[in-house]
């Protein structure tokens, strides 16, 4: 996966289409992010560079309560792709 700023928006989408808040806020996040599962709202270490913000993103999503059917066929495709490549690793 290429860390451009393109790849970024494409990862955002994904938690916006199914539901989720994204902010970039300051504080001390173990991980880079929090996740208020009861509001859909996850917020990210806004001191993360676009790598960072995607590699955060990347381990992120799958841990997020989403409907694929709720996606758009582009989101649905890396949505796949990233929860795949993560249960592969996981193996």
């Amino acid at each position: 996966m290429k860390y451009t700023q393109s790849t970024l928006d494409k990862l955002e989408e994904i938690s916006k289409e199914a539901g989720y808040v994204l902010r970039y806020e300051r504080g001390t996040f173990q991980s880079g992010y929090c996740i208020l599962e009861q509001k859909k709202v996850v917020v990210l270490n806004k001191f993360l560079q676009t790598e960072g913000r995607i590699n955060t993103l990347i381990e992120l999503i799958p841990q997020l309560k989403i409907d694929a059917e709720q996606l758009s066929e582009e989101s649905k495709k890396l949505y796949t792709e990233i929860t795949t490549k993560l249960a592969t690793q996981n193996r």
